[in-house]
């Protein structure tokens, strides 16, 4: 079992920046890639980041790529989301996942965080 626990959300105006994390707990988390998913207002979930085990490898959707920045610490058991140049369209509630492999496949993730609200005011 993995424990996720994201933070970091909050009210940010437009252009503004955010900074996300999640940490694992339990089993060890360090071997797993990690996913950032989002779930606009009356939305399906959406990928929005994931990287490999090492870091070494990233993966962004097309919506956020150049904005948004995935890093992780193995050390911590801890995954980050560097958010600027945030845009209304970005509100959603933000969830931390790990899985097996880097994927934009929210199936391929086997745990999964609460979820941290971020809201994008105009």
């Amino acid at each position: 079992q993995v424990q996720l626990v994201e933070s970091g959300g909050g009210l940010v105006q437009a252009g503004g920046s955010l900074r996300l994390s999640c940490a694992a707990s339990g089993r060890t988390a360090s071997t797993y890639a990690m996913g950032w998913f989002c779930q606009p207002p009356g939305k399906e979930r959406e990928f929005v980041a994931a990287i490999s085990w090492s870091g070494g490898t990233t993966y962004y959707a097309d919506s956020v790529k150049g904005r948004f920045t995935i890093s992780r610490d193995n050390a911590k058991n801890t995954v980050f989301l560097q958010m600027n140049s945030l845009k209304p369209e970005d509100t959603a509630v933000y969830y931390c996942a790990v899985g097996p492999v880097v994927t934009a496949i929210a199936g391929g993730y086997d745990y999964w965080g609460q979820g941290t609200q971020v809201t994008v005011s105009s």
